[in-house]
């Protein structure tokens, strides 16, 4: 990778709060002064030194040419995420990336299913089918690096003018590095605890052609993962672009992106013995409650096989032409083609298993296990016009971003199983073996093969009221057409239909959707904002994989109305510090409506409804010299509104699953000289496990995942102009903690315990 230069603590909101808000005046306190000295029968030598230090960590834009403002009139919530700043933390993926900022929670999957790749929560939604790369929507459940990124924008709320069919929580967007007239030559290695190793190189030139560069990005990493036996995270990149007419009226990009992964998947840890943890099968062992104690497993038991695999392969060809027709008026043509497969097998545990012979020796005890795998292979063809124009009208200035997109996605699963007939054996809970026998996956004939085509048309336009009052409103209408046809197998005997009988369905919906945002801004002074915005989205059955089905009990049956998310937001945006420092401030309430719940009557309708509301803070840049930071506090209160009242899942007046109320990042780095001695704190509140309120902890399992804090830190030394080392420690105080939880409860995701990196980067 290529480098630039204990007890839980006892904090509560209030502190968390305050600690943002005095983060700037206490750090002042690293600020130097210099003197000036008089010498006999001179006059004062006054020496005036111009500060030219620029923070890395702002970002004044996003990459999109469909936001024509700058961030500090932009009326939503974007976090922006440099490379300066996640290269600091020696990230590798794009998870990593996001915990600088607050409101995201990590995925594990349902109870017989472990997820796979960048299994995002954000502000109480799925956004695993938001994310984007340079505004292109990238499909499949793989885990996505950073090698070739420029940074990482995080859009909160409802985004359904921006990107069409979406999430109510928004959605991520990767933007990517291109080639500039610039020469450089970067490349850097780095070695680290669960034998990591990462070699990474990135080469821009120029060539003889006026104003045409090629620019090169090369990744291979082998690497384990710390305290984990036998899982690996083993990747190889390449990136290409070469543009031409650059800093001319008319600019060429071709970019390839080529992405190669050979995993081991982590199936997960039992939860046994953690706090809260519960098991049926200990407690009909010992309905007195007096067995052995639930010890721990260790954290570094690995419960699969060594014949578990993750094969990814990604590739990318994306064409970008841009024209200035005038100084005001632009045009960007965008088209991509972009195909990714993934084939792989991989072991979860489940639950607990007490032998009633042997009940009373906990070595004997095991666990269930589950293999499963599937072979996917995703694409995309688009294409993507979008006309930025400045012009006057009515005596007010207009600032017009309008567009057509043509989009052809799809996705094709095969799955996988055990033959006929044939279970998994179960673990050793404290001794797994992978000398165990372990049923070999086989394609079982079944498969969903869906598409979606669509056309959508936008326009937004910002109008200059005066030199105080800017008014935004947006519009996008499209229409979709989703098309699902599937092989399936039926489970369990009915009257009417025996085990084992093939099911061919074909599904079809066609719909149109109308997304608008509106926004005002009121600028106090030329360097800040406070504004007010009201958006929305839609998400129609089959919105994000393209699976319809026929049955009641899904939200991907075409006879259900798309879900609708709206948001409503009050915020404030500063640039301070002659722009060396950039703070936000929002408080929102998001509802997304139309969701699938049960009724009294045991049947399934449309008429969930979940609400977020919540304020979110952030602060990044200088303020003062030689000091840079990211900070971000976000505090919410997540409900389920509108749900299940009478079944035994009820679900109306519960918090919702995977949010945490409150959640606090902070980054800073100080340079003196060479050296550049950085850290962070990131502190996750708990997280409720289902939002089912009939679940107790006398029958369940993990209500809560609790609390945790994670402390790190970095210090980077410049040896030569060329030569750069840094060190990362993660997790200095040894922090057990959740990362991610399955839904039942049974199984998790360990954080990364105590561990450190080293690298050295070379710049030429």
């Amino acid at each position: 990778m290529a480098f630039y230069p204990t007890k839980k603590l006892p904090m509560t909101k209030t502190v968390l709060a305050s600690a943002l808000l005095m983060a700037i005046p206490s750090m002042a306190m690293a600020a130097q002064s210099n003197e000036s000295q008089e010498k006999p029968g001179k006059l004062a030598e006054v020496e005036v030194k111009a500060d030219s230090i620029e923070p890395e960590f702002i970002a004044k834009k996003a990459s999109s040419p469909k936001q024509t403002q700058p961030l500090v009139d932009t009326p939503q919530t974007i976090v922006v995420v440099k490379k300066e700043l996640f290269q600091q933390q020696a990230a590798v993926s794009l998870s990593d990336t996001l915990r600088n900022t607050p409101g995201i929670t990590m995925l594990m999957g349902e109870n017989g299913n472990t997820a796979t790749g960048d299994s995002i929560f954000m502000r109480g939604f799925d956004t695993q089918g938001s994310i984007y790369v340079d505004g292109i929507r990238d499909l499949g459940t793989i885990s996505r690096d950073v090698f070739n990124t420029d940074q990482v924008e995080i859009a909160k709320g409802p985004a359904g003018v921006d990107n069409g069919r979406s999430s109510s929580s928004g959605y991520v967007n990767m933007g990517s590095k291109t080639a500039s007239l610039e020469d450089f030559m970067v490349g850097g290695a780095t070695v680290g605890s669960g034998s990591h190793k990462r070699v990474t190189a990135d080469i821009n030139s120029s060539l003889a052609i006026d104003n045409a560069a090629i620019r090169v990005n090369l990744m291979r990493q082998d690497s384990g993962v710390t305290n984990r036996d036998t899982v690996e995270n083993n990747s190889t990149g390449l990136a290409a672009s070469l543009a031409f007419g650059l800093n001319t009226q008319t600019r060429t990009a071709l970019n390839l992106l080529h992405v190669q992964q050979d995993n081991i998947q982590d199936g997960g840890l039992p939860t046994v013995g953690l706090e809260g943890y519960f098991s049926s099968s200990y407690a009909s062992a010992f309905p007195q409650g007096n067995g052995p104690a639930l010890a721990k497993v260790d954290r570094s038991n690995f419960y699969g096989s060594a014949s578990d695999y993750d094969h990814v392969l990604a590739n990318m060809l994306t064409l970008r032409i841009e024209h200035d027709f005038t100084d005001h008026i632009t045009l960007t043509n965008t088209s991509r083609y972009g195909v990714s497969t993934q084939d792989y097998v991989l072991t979860g545990v489940n639950a607990l298993e007490v032998p009633t012979a042997t009940k009373n020796d906990p070595k004997s005890w095991t666990v269930s296990r589950i293999r499963q795998g599937k072979d996917q292979k995703n694409q995309i063809l688009i294409n993507q016009s979008n006309l930025t124009a400045k012009f006057t009208a009515a005596g007010l200035q207009h600032t017009v971003a309008s567009g057509i997109e043509f989009s052809y996605e799809s996705q094709l699963t095969y799955s996988k199983g055990l033959p006929t007939g044939t279970t998994q054996l179960s673990a050793n809970l404290y001794q797994p073996s992978m000398a165990d026998v372990f049923g070999q996956l086989e394609l079982n004939g079944a498969k969903a093969d869906g598409s979606t085509d669509t056309v959508a048309i936008y326009a937004m336009d910002t109008v200059d009221l005066n030199a105080q009052w800017q008014l935004s409103a947006g519009v996008r209408a499209e229409h979709y057409n989703t098309i699902t046809d599937s092989i399936s197998f039926q489970r369990r005997s009915t009257p009417q239909i025996p085990a084992g009988t093939k099911i061919i369905s074909h599904d079809r919906a066609s719909d149109n959707l109308l997304s608008y945002k509106i926004g005002t801004n009121y600028k106090p002074s030329k360097n800040g904002s406070v504004y007010l915005s009201y958006a929305t989205s839609q998400l129609p059955p089959g919105g994000t994989n393209f699976q319809l089905s026929s049955s009641e009990t899904s939200q991907n049956n075409p006879a259900m109305e798309p879900q609708k998310g709206t948001n409503l937001e009050l915020g404030t945006k500063w640039d301070l510090i002659n722009q060396k420092l950039f703070a936000t401030a929002a408080v929102f309430k998001s509802v997304n409506k139309n969701e699938l719940v049960r009724d009294d009557v045991d049947t399934y309708v449309p008429v969930g409804e979940k609400t977020v509301k919540g304020i979110e803070f952030g602060l990044v840049g200088m303020p003062v010299a030689h000091l840079e930071l990211s900070a971000g506090l976000a505090i919410l209160d997540p409900e389920i509104t509108r749900g299940a009242r009478y079944s035994s899942s009820a679900t109306e007046g519960a918090t919702i699953q995977w949010t945490p109320k409150t959640t606090f990042t902070l980054w800073s780095n100080y340079k003196w000289e060479n050296l550049s001695i950085g850290g962070g704190v990131r502190y996750m509140d708990s997280v409720a496990r289902s939002n089912n309120t009939t679940l107790n902890s006398a029958t369940s399992s993990l209500l809560q995942v609790p609390d945790y804090w994670v402390v790190d830190a970095m210090a980077s030394y410049v040896v030569t102009p060329e030569v750069t080392i840094q060190l990362n420690l993660y997790n200095l105080l040894d922090e057990e903690y959740i990362a991610s939880l399955n839904n039942g409860g049974s199984r998790y995701h360990q954080g990364t315990p105590r561990s450190a990196k080293l690298g050295v980067n070379v710049a030429f």
